[in-house]
């Protein structure tokens, strides 16, 4: 006999004996989160609680009087996470008078994919991803942070903490749900043809953050430009908002839909929105979409091994320790024609010696201090000549940025400067050096 035969066959024979014993030899009482189908039992109910079955997942409870079908059925089987279990009847009483306002709330999903957390807020860690016309039982409405719809207005609706039929249990906002009220017995209809499987490949699109397919160039070359990098485009399939947004240099492009409709094996489309995706790869998405002005689109967008958010720590971790060769080499250094210029341990500089700068190169409303950028790099000709390079960028009255770029080497009692003209820039890169440019000495003080 299989295990959950026997465990029933048990518990059934000793019933009788249980029933009629006294009161302590139930295990306690519970109240039903989701209704029972047969007998038909609704959410909200006190029951006798005799059994647990950890191997099973189920409780054995018994059958109120009210609810019991001509057989006469006495007991019934629960799973674990559709009931909670209370040391006596007056605790489940007193719990499920507190239930009672959600007692019959259930929803259904109205979007595939859709994320329960493990908190009340929007960036919290997803514990749970519903399907499309899942449905779900409500537990309680709960106060958290407000979901924000991708054009930054906060999305009406409310955080509730909901159990999937599964068992998980989690936080679900309420924009993107159908809510209904259901007591026990056959399943509502259902309001909509389920027709996107939820499948590995979706999954795949769901889970992963996509970037630009530039990202991907930059981060292979290891010349992070951290500016572009910090920008946050890429590609977001709107799973929380019913909105996917598409951001990139000089395009920001939202498109409402109303479902995810799977259009053939790892392409799927959106719904009153005109966009569609494909996956060619598990680190590859095609994004296909039409402009303002009607004229269709395409774009690619790729997984990165990190976040861009690491990315750039650990870029900025890299510059710092840049500076600090040239800083703890002075902090100071002086030049006969170019003055004295100071570096802070905050990557800034102080430098009155600029006004001495050929005309032109600096803008008149430029201070004289500003911010070092160690964001520039060397074309693989120039690795063995020099140090590096790096950008000053000046404190402007009018709020302008205007910045230099300069190849540097750490030479003995000091530094040396060689001015970048911006035709030798591509991009982050310095791609030569100028023989007729303008070359600095600076020496420590």
């Amino acid at each position: 006999m299989a295990p959950r035969q026997f465990l029933r066959a048990v518990v059934f024979a000793l019933f009788p004996v249980l029933v009629f014993s006294a009161c302590s030899k139930t295990i306690g009482w519970g109240v039903l989160l989701w209704h029972v189908e047969e007998p038909a039992i609704p959410p909200g109910t006190v029951l006798p609680v005799y059994v647990r079955s950890n191997i099973e997942q189920l409780w054995i409870a018994g059958v109120p009087e009210a609810y019991r079908s001509v057989e006469k059925e006495e007991m019934v089987e629960i799973p674990l996470a559709h009931l909670e279990l209370l040391k006596n009847k007056d605790a489940a009483e007193k719990r499920a008078l507190e239930f009672q306002e959600y007692a019959y709330t259930y929803a259904e999903t109205l979007q595939d994919g859709l994320p329960m957390r493990d908190q009340p807020e929007n960036n919290s860690r997803r514990v749970y991803r519903l399907k499309l016309g899942e449905i779900i039982k409500v537990l309680r409405r709960s106060e958290g942070v407000s979901a924000i719809s991708t054009t930054g207005a906060p999305l009406p609706g409310d955080w509730l903490l909901v159990l999937a039929e599964n068992g998980t249990t989690g936080y679900c906002f309420s924009y993107r749900l159908n809510l209904f009220e259901r007591e026990a017995g056959p399943p509502v209809e259902e309001t909509r043809v389920i027709d996107t499987a939820a499948d590995a490949a979706w999954d795949i699109v769901l889970s992963r953050n996509w970037y630009p397919e530039s990202y991907g160039n930059m981060i292979a070359s290891g010349k992070i430009d951290v500016e572009e990098l910090s920008r946050g485009w890429g590609f977001d399939s709107g799973a929380d908002s019913g909105t996917a947004r598409i951001l990139l240099p000089n395009v920001d492009l939202r498109f409402p839909y109303t479902r995810i409709k799977k259009e053939a094996d790892r392409s799927w489309s959106f719904e009153g929105s005109g966009l569609q995706v494909s996956l060619r790869s598990e680190s590859s998405l095609l994004v296909q979409y039409e402009d303002q002005g009607g004229q269709k689109r395409s774009a690619v967008f790729v997984t990165l091994s990190e976040t861009a958010e690491n990315i750039v720590r650990k870029e900025n971790e890299r510059r710092q320790a840049l500076f600090q060769t040239i800083y703890v080499n002075g902090p100071s250094f002086f030049s006969v024609n170019f003055g004295t210029i100071t570096f802070t341990p905050e990557r800034r500089f102080n430098w009155p010696g600029a006004a001495n700068l050929p005309q032109g190169m600096l803008d008149e409303a430029a201070l004289h201090s500003g911010v070092v950028d160690m964001g520039r790099y060397l074309d693989k000709a120039l690795e063995s000549s020099y140090d590096g390079a790096f950008a000053l960028v000046f404190d402007a009255v009018s709020g302008a940025k205007d910045e230099l770029t300069f190849l540097y080497s750490i030479v003995p009692q000091g530094l040396r400067f060689e001015y970048v003209p911006a035709a030798n820039l591509s991009g982050v890169t310095v791609t030569r050096s100028d023989t007729h440019s303008l070359v600095m000495y600076f020496s420590a003080e």
